[in-house]
């Protein structure tokens, strides 16, 4: 980046955070982070627009916080091109699938505000850093602006920081070329509470956009507690994504509350149902 421009787009940060202030959920979307403040004045950009605070989120607002995802094995195209349809309809933040839906989904949604989110290292995070760059890239190369990428858990739990650090770094510069977003999942239900604060510093420092709770395919997902506990780590200008379990409207609102900036369901629909007074569709499973 021009230091020029760096250094005029680390003022404008500081200027932004200073206003929203300190409170949890008022930033930390990703949206207001020096690289894409970089992005959005490189494109051309004459106005930025920024996110007000969050914690009463309620009626058609859930929806602009949920990534409607679908990484099952078992799913088929009509299931995929349902998910775009769906995502479209209720103005969802992202659609969120596996790698080899990413190019279908981009053309489904191309035109609309949502993006497409796909996922690297998944699900379990022991794939090497050099290998999770390049998913980023080929990714990014098919339609992706958002990137999903499990760290490395035992690298983390060995003590090993050097390796994760390093293994966050590569998929952040790689979506970063290309001006995506990174969010980096913990799978805190295999952490202890001093893991997840070292693994939430660790993306920070890497320069991930979020960090995010679960896989959903673990013995367990999202907690108030792990997004609390996230959100102090992280503080402000950094995003913070609850996935895993949340299925109805009272878990989003509480993973909202806590400082969640995203919400990551396969249960979108009926949680917008929900919020908007509609009778719900049948409960989704997990991812």
């Amino acid at each position: 980046m021009d230091p020029h421009l760096e250094r005029l787009v680390e003022q404008i940060t500081d200027l932004v955070v200073s206003r929203l202030g300190d409170g949890a959920g008022a930033a930390g979307d990703g949206a207001c982070s020096p690289h894409h403040l970089a992005c959005a004045i490189q494109a051309g950009a004459s106005r930025l627009g920024l996110p007000a605070g969050r914690a009463g989120a309620g009626g058609g607002d859930v929806a602009r916080y949920i990534d409607h995802t679908l990484l099952k094995p078992e799913a088929a195209r009509p299931e995929v091109e349902r998910l775009c349809q769906e995502a479209r309809a209720f103005g969802f933040a992202s659609v969120c699938v596996n790698p080899t839906w990413v190019k279908e989904c981009a053309h489904a949604l191309y035109g609309s505000p949502v993006k497409t989110c796909t996922v690297v290292g998944f699900p379990l995070g022991a794939t090497l850093p050099d290998v999770k760059a390049y998913e980023t890239r080929r990714a990014v190369f098919d339609g992706a602006t958002e990137i999903d990428m499990v760290i490395n858990i035992g690298a983390l739990k060995s003590g090993d920081d050097e390796l994760v650090g390093r293994d966050i770094r590569l998929v952040v510069e790689a979506a970063h070329e290309a001006c995506a977003l990174v969010k980096t999942i913990l799978e805190t239900a295999l952490l202890t509470d001093e893991e997840k604060v070292r693994a939430c510093l660790l993306a920070k420092e890497a320069g991930a956009d979020f960090v995010k709770t679960s896989t959903g395919f673990s013995k367990g997902g999202a907690t108030v507690a792990d997004i609390e506990l996230m959100r102090r780590t992280v503080g402000a200008g950094v995003g913070v994504k609850a996935a895993g379990g949340v299925k109805d409207l009272q878990a989003a609102r509480e993973m909202i509350a806590a400082g969640a900036t995203r919400i990551g369901a396969s249960a979108g629909v009926r949680i917008v149902q929900e919020a908007k007074g509609q009778k719900p569709a049948a409960a989704a499973s997990s991812y």
